[in-house]
């Protein structure tokens, strides 16, 4: 029972694998006919890739060998023009060079005939010069002989003729560089003064722009340095001075070029040396009462000047201004001084020709007020002037007056007697630091020299010898002469006699005749 049982299992088991396996072989070889398909389809479309590439493959490269073709047939075809230029160059090189060749040849058997001309021509001029010396020479014999006169004193004779004539000829040579020059004047009166305020800048910068403190001992210079230099720099920054403290014993030099700065600065080292308290914060609160001090003095010398010449409705800052011209000083001049002189004068002069007088001062008063900021503004101080009472208001008068107070070509009668004035206080003996002794010899000096030279009838120095007018004699001196007189004289002075600014000489020639009628 057992037995028939496993047979029939086993039986059972064997027909189930055996139709499995029917069954997996049926779909395998489907799965291989299906792979063999797309392997046939793929293999197609890889093959039809392929023949393409290649197609485009051996078209392009057609294509480049076709191209490379002919660019190496254009090369060789421009060089073989370039072959060609070069060829011919070389040709036309050869013809020149054969050509030049000839040429030269042709030059030095010219060359050679003219050096032996040249010799002979030589030998007849020895000659010719041989017969001229004797010539000459026997006509200067002849000459002495009729003249009566030997050889040196017909040179000197000649000499004295020729210098005559160049002294005219130099005469009217002047004139005219003189003419030619007045077109440039203006660029080299710059160059000239320029070169003069150079050599003349270290001598007056040292006189204008420092003053001296005095200190009780050389101990005080150490408290004024202070530790590390401290208390120095605090003053120099406050007051934009500069300190000089060197081995000159009993002194400190306080440099600046602004005129108030240093008031300040010497102010303040006095009042700290009085105080005894030296120290940063100290030194501060001193500047600062010193400039405050210092305003309020500047506004009451401004008003006491205003008052002393009888004006009134002038601006508190042009005031202070005014003020202001006291530390201010021009060929060792005090410009507040100056400038109320000129305006006293100026007040005169008005009264005489018919003008308003108080107008006349104001223009005379305020005719130098740039120099008052002229360290702290660039320009002239005429301009710096000019837009100063511009800007405060003043009338017209006064502006043309102080913008013209320098000019040739003054525009009203105002400029005129602000001019005439300013010359007459400058000018005066004294006014600039000068003695009187000094100044009368200095006059006389002038007209010494002047009336050393031939021909001269007069001499007068004038404007406190800035001019020299010169009288000649016109039947000694003619036109020409007149001219290189006056530059003659001018170099004299120059050489004998120191003066301040310039000296204008002045050569007068006048012609006068007379006739009897009867």
């Amino acid at each position: 029972m057992n037995t028939t049982l496993i047979i029939s299992c086993i039986a059972s088991l064997a027909l189930g694998g055996l139709v499995f396996w029917f069954l997996t072989r049926n779909s395998l070889i489907k799965d291989i006919a299906s792979k063999k398909e797309e392997s046939d389809r793929m293999l197609t479309i890889a093959k039809n890739k392929v023949s393409r590439i290649s197609k485009e493959g051996e078209k392009k490269a057609r294509q480049f060998k076709e191209s490379q073709i002919k660019r190496v047939k254009q090369e060789v075809e421009q060089i073989k023009k370039d072959s060609s230029d070069r060829e011919q160059d070389l040709i036309e090189r050869e013809s020149n060079i054969k050509k030049i060749q000839t040429e030269l040849t042709k030059s030095e058997a010219r060359l050679e005939v003219k050096e032996k001309t040249c010799e002979e021509l030589e030998q007849k001029y020895r000659t010719k010069e041989q017969e001229l010396n004797e010539i000459l020479e026997d006509a200067k014999l002849k000459i002495e002989t009729i003249a009566m006169l030997t050889r040196e004193e017909a040179v000197d004779q000649l000499v004295s003729t020729v210098e005559e004539d160049a002294k005219i000829i130099a005469a009217r040579r002047i004139k005219e560089i003189e003419n030619n020059l007045n077109q440039d004047a203006e660029r080299k009166s710059k160059n000239i003064i320029a070169l003069a305020i150079q050599k003349y800048a270290a001598s007056y910068t040292s006189e204008r722009t420092s003053s001296v403190v005095a200190l009780p001992s050389d101990d005080m210079k150490g408290r004024i340095i202070g530790r590390e230099g401290r208390n120095i720099r605090t003053i120099e920054l406050k007051t934009g001075v500069d300190i000089i403290i060197d081995d000159t014993p009993g002194i400190v030099t306080v440099s600046s070029h602004n005129p108030l700065r240093r008031e300040i600065a010497g102010r303040a080292i006095k009042k700290l040396l009085d105080d005894g308290r030296v120290h940063p914060g100290r030194i501060e609160e001193i500047v600062d009462e010193i400039e405050s001090k210092l305003d309020e003095e500047l506004q009451k010398l401004g008003q006491d000047a205003i008052l002393e010449l009888g004006l009134s409705n002038m601006h508190p800052d042009l005031v202070k201004l005014v003020g202001r011209m006291k530390y201010r000083t021009s060929y060792s001049q005090n410009i507040l001084d100056h400038s109320l002189e000129v305006a006293q004068l100026c007040g005169v002069l008005a009264g005489e020709v018919g003008l308003n007088p108080k107008l006349a001062k104001r223009a005379g008063l305020l005719h130098d007020i740039g120099k008052a900021v002229d360290h702290d503004m660039e320009g002239s101080h005429d301009d710096i002037g000019a837009e100063l009472v511009k800007k405060f208001k003043e009338p017209v008068e006064v502006i043309e007056a102080v913008e013209l107070s320098h000019s040739d070509s003054p525009s009203s009668m105002y400029c005129l007697l602000v001019q005439a004035a300013d010359a007459i206080s400058a000018s005066r003996p004294g006014a600039r630091k000068e003695s009187y002794e000094s100044y009368v010899k200095r006059v006389k000096e002038l007209e010494d020299i002047a009336s050393s030279f031939n021909g001269v009838d007069k001499v007068f120095a004038i404007q406190a010898g800035r001019e020299v007018r010169v009288m000649v004699e016109s039947d000694k001196i003619n036109d020409d002469e007149a001219i290189v007189l006056s530059h003659e004289i001018a170099k004299k002075i120059e050489e004998e006699v120191s003066y301040p600014g310039e000296v204008r000489i002045t050569v007068v020639r006048e012609v006068r005749t007379s006739a009897l009628a009867s």
